[in-house]
């Protein structure tokens, strides 16, 4: 069977179009920087799931089409590992070196074409620190999370035993910092809109959910203080249900803010909120910067949220939105593995998959879940008409 050459990595400059659409957001928040970086790390997460396929031996099997269940069968592997090699699969069907044949039973069988080229992650690493070396933070938690591949295949461990332990923390926390753009745009493009909702109170107070490390929150604390707006804020709740993520985050905020009424507690957000504490009818915003992909019951969450706000008051929360379904993103690589990420409730009207929602599934969940009023942030649904990597938006219900 023929090989498959890799392809250079040419970056064009992006859609002039992208900027129209952008044009009431600050210009840093989506630079040429953090433009080449996203198309880097989608062609990085091919390259490393030609690798995974490789080492997994996967791709000797499919003389035939195959499903990703069968494969799994036929490997010895895991029976829930099937999605992720769905996913891994997926992203050889880009590169044309895999068909994809969907039966009527939506069954999706996978047949190999060519060998892909061989996997060029070190090149591939170098023009992306050349493009901007807090790029590191994201290849490394990339490369970590493909070495855990083959023991979550096997059923040796799961992702949150491998990726949480020590060596995985710091990967995750320099994930997670605004140095890096690949994650920070998902905060500025948060504080952004929600800024903009409370510029008009003459008073305020603040719930954020699933706050991990604080990187949201000081983003959110800095766009307030940018427009000239903390002192409104009457209160600012933050929560986070992991002890460390959760200390972190009020040590360092707390440090910078001393004289704000910020306080920090634990909240699940898959149990009753008002049973924990969070009082309805209360907040004038409910924040969150990439949680609520992984509740549990989707609309019970969201219901949460909405009974915790005040009259007039907005749910504002930024995601990783998928700007088509069933398309591959490369930030999946990584959380696939999480059985959080996965072990949710799924719907075919707003929830059709774990993980990351397109931007007419969250509209169908917020109308679900009873809000008056959806707005998606910036035009997504028009924005990936010609650039189909655009990934982050801001979901506002009211």
């Amino acid at each position: 069977m023929r090989s498959v050459e890799a392809p250079a990595f040419n970056l064009r400059p992006s859609d002039e179009r992208l900027a129209r659409y952008l044009e009431g957001y600050p210009p840093s928040l989506f630079s040429e920087t953090l433009y080449q970086s996203i198309e880097l790390m989608e062609r990085y997460s091919i390259d490393l799931a030609i690798d995974l396929l490789e080492r997994l031996n996967v791709l000797e099997q499919l003389d035939q089409p195959r499903s990703a269940l069968k494969l799994c069968q036929a490997l010895a592997f895991q029976g829930r590992f099937s999605s992720i090699l769905s996913w891994l699969l997926q992203r050889l069907v880009e590169t044309g070196c895999v068909e994809a044949e969907t039966k009527n039973d939506g069954q999706r069988l996978y047949r190999l074409l060519s060998r892909p080229w061989p996997p060029q992650c070190p090149e591939l690493r170098q023009i992306a620190l050349k493009i901007d070396p807090a790029n590191a933070s994201t290849l490394d938690l990339l490369d970590y999370a493909a070495g855990l591949y083959p023991s979550v295949a096997a059923g040796k461990q799961n992702g949150e035993q491998g990726l949480f332990l020590p060596q995985g923390i710091t990967l995750w926390l320099n994930y997670f910092h605004n140095n890096n753009l690949t994650y920070a745009v998902n905060n500025w493009l948060g504080a952004v809109v929600a800024t903009n909702y409370l510029a008009n109170r003459s008073s305020f107070q603040i719930l954020e959910i699933g706050a991990g490390a604080g990187s949201g929150s000081e983003v959110l604390l800095q766009s307030l203080n940018e427009r000239g707006l903390l002192p409104r804020l009457q209160r600012y709740l933050i929560t986070e249900p992991n002890a460390f993520f959760r200390r972190r985050s009020q040590r360092e905020l707390a440090q910078l803010y001393p004289n704000l009424p910020l306080e920090w507690t634990s909240l699940d957000m898959n149990r009753p909120w008002d049973s924990q504490g969070i009082v309805p009818r209360k907040f004038t915003l409910v924040y969150g910067v990439n949680v609520l992909h992984v509740a549990r019951d989707l609309l019970f969450s969201l219901g949460q949220a909405r009974s915790a706000l005040a009259p007039d008051g907005w749910l504002v929360i930024s995601e990783c939105v998928r700007p088509c379904l069933n398309q591959p993103m490369y930030p999946e690589l990584v959380f696939q593995i999480l059985d959080s990420f996965t072990e949710v409730d799924t719907d075919p009207e707003f929830r059709p998959n774990p993980g990351f929602l397109t931007a007419d599934h969250w509209r169908n969940a917020f109308k679900r879940a009873g809000f008056e009023h959806t707005e998606i942030k910036p035009e997504l649904d028009r924005i990936c008409e010609f650039y189909p990597h655009f990934f982050t938006g801001a979901i506002c219900g009211r």
